[in-house]
């Protein structure tokens, strides 16, 4: 199995991971690529701009033709960071005409293929909390929130199905009229509905109520409004409280709406795949559902907002109360330490010692 990205066009002017005229010049890059409408970048920077495209699509091209040749049983060409439009939409449509395999999304696709490696088939239900909204188009992405859940469901090797033939529900907290972004200060409705465990009353997967949750409502960050609701309602597999609930296969609401689905359903595909559960199963799965729940609920739909920089003592104490409550919802305690590993806000990393 192997995957490479269709080089991407960030709509923004940092640089951090771009190259340096991207301070300047990085969202009339995107608009130029989005549009066509001039935008008065210098002509050298647009020849650089498109020389480094070119090279990029050369490459791709070549992993194309050794994948005919045998190479690969799965070659999988990413979009990451995204829209409607652009070079790189166009891209991959020549890569696509050219026999390609291209999928929305980037970060999430080795996890997605680790997946579709233990995968026996899986029957997955996807359950939109706003059904009628579901053909909304989520930021850094090309298709529909539906297609993108589809996309991401069968190339982790399982089949959607309808929920009376699941083995898994998976419950996708989707948004209305548009996708949130906290950091970006992009507002959306949050949830308003009341959350619902679905109910333990048999011994199948289905009549167990095995169910996960991707939360896609905004961007970059949880929906607080619905993980407050999950917390007091939540238990894990193999706890006495968990008795009479649905089983948990897992939360995300990492970054962008294909890297919180393709993260989310490699877990819940591996924890299939180890029951019955053993202690250490168990315990790495509240390790991995601590993680999630502490960054991309606690730190970034809450303390990132309240931080001016990487101040890893002032993270600590604002982490605390959180995960207390992280800590009694999955019956597991542990010390951790924060870093921020880039020197930046945008990623936390979590350890445990």
């Amino acid at each position: 199995y192997a995957f490479s990205s269709i080089m991407r066009i960030s709509n923004n002017n940092i640089n951090e991971e771009e190259k340096e005229y991207w301070t300047q010049w990085g969202k009339a890059i995107f608009e130029y690529s989005y549009s066509g409408r001039d935008c008065g970048i210098p002509a050298g920077i647009l020849d650089d701009y498109f020389a480094t495209r070119k090279r990029n699509f050369e490459i791709n091209k070549i992993y194309l033709e050794w994948q005919k040749q045998g190479l690969f049983d799965t070659l999988v060409f990413s979009k990451d960071d995204c829209a409607e439009c652009g070079r790189n939409v166009e891209e991959a449509r020549e890569l696509e005409a050219l026999g390609a395999f291209v999928k929305t999304g980037a970060d999430e696709i080795p996890l997605t293929l680790l997946a579709r490696v233990v995968s026996t088939g899986l029957k997955i239900a996807p359950v939109f909390l706003e059904p009628e909204y579901k053909h909304l188009i989520s930021n850094y992405e090309d298709i529909s929130i539906e297609q993108s859940v589809k996309g991401q469901i069968e190339l982790a090797g399982c089949t959607v199905c309808a929920p009376q033939e699941a083995d898994l529900l998976l419950y996708v907290n989707n948004f209305i009229d548009r996708q949130g972004e906290i950091v970006m200060k992009v507002p959306t409705q949050p949830f308003a509905g009341v959350w619902r465990i679905p109910p333990a009353q048999g011994a199948t997967p289905l009549a167990r109520g095995a169910y996960m949750i991707a939360d896609v409502r905004f961007a970059n960050g949880a929906d607080n409004s619905l993980v407050e609701q999950i917390l007091p309602l939540t238990r894990p597999l193999g706890t006495l409280s968990h008795k009479g609930r649905g089983d948990f296969y897992g939360y995300s609401a990492w970054n962008t709406s294909a890297n919180t689905l393709g993260s989310l359903i490699c877990a819940a595909v591996i924890m299939r795949h180890s029951e019955p559960l053993g202690e250490e199963s168990l315990n790495a799965f509240k390790r991995l559902q601590a993680v999630r729940f502490l960054d991309d609920w606690a730190y970034q739909a809450n303390v990132r907002q309240e931080l001016s920089g990487p101040d890893l003592a002032q993270l600590k104490t604002k982490m605390k109360p959180y995960e207390e409550k992280v800590f009694k919802m999955l019956d597991f305690h542990v010390n951790i330490d924060y870093k921020f590993p880039w020197n930046r806000l945008f990623e936390v990393e979590i350890e445990f010692n």
